[in-house]
């Protein structure tokens, strides 16, 4: 351990993988940021912390059981031509999982026409039930971020403390990002619409039709860029409403 610290070599590795893991964990703040809505506001927060918890936890289990992991990815039967492993079971499941509640939430918004219905159905889930589904999409999402980190790093403390990083910055970010999403309604949109292109994107992993992350990355960093925009213009035009033409 102490040559790890004093090892150039092992800093890169682990600001590069600790990076890399938060931006993994973009899409599952997301999902925590939306999906806790459900609950009373005052609940909110604790099921954000303790989804990220516990999908900690999970990724620290997944690291000392590497051999396990690297065994996930054999084939484990064939079907219409598709050799199938464990992860991509995982990855369709956990996919298809995303469509679905990303569709349904689009669905639900879209219908609340009357004021106040998208309120009304805040605190219509159970706090075991929301927990429930983070946690159903953390294992899917953990999977995925232990097979990078051991595709980058063959030393578990390097893996593990850029994990842990990783999830403190999440969980320092889950609040300011679901308050923003929260706040406006345009962004509550597009942040569904990240969810259905992330959840085609793990069914195309699972299905070994790989889809390189940096279009993924591109297409959400350049419509959040978009809406940005529209936000400072709605901004400016509240100030001054000559401007809101």
């Amino acid at each position: 351990m102490i040559e790890l610290l004093t090892d150039p070599n092992a800093w890169v590795s682990l600001l590069t993988l600790t990076l890399l893991e938060v931006v993994l964990g973009i899409d599952n703040v997301i999902f925590l940021s939306i999906i806790s809505e459900k609950l009373p506001e005052a609940r909110q927060p604790a099921a954000r912390r303790l989804g990220l918890v516990l999908a900690l936890v999970m990724r620290i289990l997944l690291l000392f059981s590497i051999a396990w992991i690297i065994g996930l990815t054999a084939p484990l039967f064939e079907l219409v031509g598709q050799e199938l492993s464990w992860r991509d079971l995982v990855l369709i499941a956990g996919g298809v999982f995303l469509l679905f509640k990303a569709t349904g939430e689009i669905h639900i918004y879209m219908e609340a026409h009357e004021e106040g219905a998208d309120k009304a159905r805040s605190g219509s889930a159970s706090f075991f039930a929301v927990v429930v589904q983070i946690v159903l999409l953390d294992a899917v999402f953990s999977i995925d971020s232990v097979l990078t980190a051991v595709g980058m790093s063959g030393d578990l403390p390097i893996m593990i403390t850029a994990v842990v990083i990783a999830m403190a910055v999440m969980l320092w970010a889950a609040e300011p990002v679901s308050a923003f999403v929260s706040r406006h309604p345009t962004v509550k949109m597009l942040a569904l619409a990240f969810l259905l292109l992330i959840g085609v994107t793990l069914v195309a992993d699972g299905l070994d039709f790989h889809i390189p992350r940096g279009y993924l990355y591109f297409a959400i960093s350049f419509s959040a860029a978009v809406e940005a925009v529209n936000l400072l213009r709605r901004r400016r035009a509240k100030k001054d409403p000559a401007k809101a033409a």
